[in-house]
């Protein structure tokens, strides 16, 4: 078997070479099929590496990221059913970022959601792969609710739980060869750019809203007002606030992927 040239690839070329290996494994076995899924690891991790890229800064090496990303990808390549008809990377972005998010969990979290959202939380990482290689996408909040089985707000829910794993210090050493922390390298932020791009990027669906819901993105979104703000300003609870935030990011999500 000739050599895979991880180094020279380019994406098409390495769809092409992948789809080529995974033929070639159907018929293998033994020690020749693991060579070829040597060699599918070893060609696909760019795309191993990229995903773990996504996950920087919220506490964790890089190079601890690289390799909890090539553990998914190995799960990947092991898993993966050409006869679906869908191409690996639809099946192998979830895993990684799946196995990813499992190591999230294990570590830590800054702030600790229920144990139901947890749990919730573990049961749609172990689906997702399933559901890209059927669907030939990323499935959608109420598609992964009708898979397990759950109410599609126990899915928005853990979705929006994401964020509570260890952030990265601003106070930490920077990669440089200086004495500069973290916060001291973040360049500036042009504010009224950011807000101008939002704007016009989320117009068609903040549309689709209704008033209060349009309010809520603008004072959270727009204006950083705080939870507890929102909360006086509409007559509910801050914790009421925190789950219709929650919920809307999950909608415009989903209207994202639907318009994608």
């Amino acid at each position: 078997m000739t050599a895979v040239p991880v180094l020279t690839e380019t994406p098409e070329s390495r769809s092409e070479t992948t789809t080529r290996l995974f033929l070639e494994r159907e018929s293998a076995e033994g020690t020749e099929r693991a060579v070829i899924e040597e060699d599918l690891v070893r060609l696909n991790m760019p795309l191993a590496r990229d995903l773990s890229r996504r996950f920087r800064g919220r506490g964790i090496a890089d190079d601890d990221l690289e390799q909890v990303a090539y553990v998914g990808l190995v799960k990947a390549v092991k898993g993966f059913k050409p006869d679906r008809g869908h191409e690996f990377v639809s099946f192998a972005v979830p895993t990684i970022r799946g196995e990813i998010r499992r190591h999230f969990r294990d570590l830590g979290w800054t702030v600790r959601p229920p144990r139901s959202i947890q749990e919730t939380q573990s049961k749609i990482s172990g689906c997702e792969s399933e559901l890209y290689q059927q669907l030939g996408r990323a499935p959608r909040p109420s598609e992964i609710a009708a898979h397990l089985g759950i109410d599609v707000e126990q899915v928005i829910d853990a979705l929006g739980a994401t964020g509570c794993f260890a952030p990265a210090s601003l106070d930490a050493p920077s990669l440089g060869d200086d004495d500069d922390t973290v916060g001291q390298r973040l360049g500036g932020v042009d504010a009224g750019f950011d807000l101008a791009e939002a704007r016009a990027t989320l117009a068609p669906l903040l549309a689709k809203l209704s008033r209060r819901e349009r309010l809520i993105v603008e004072m959270r979104f727009f204006r950083g007002c705080t939870q507890a703000e929102i909360g006086k300003e509409i007559g509910v609870s801050q914790m009421h606030v925190s789950r219709l935030i929650t919920r809307l990011v999950a909608r415009m999500r989903e209207e994202i992927t639907i318009a994608a």
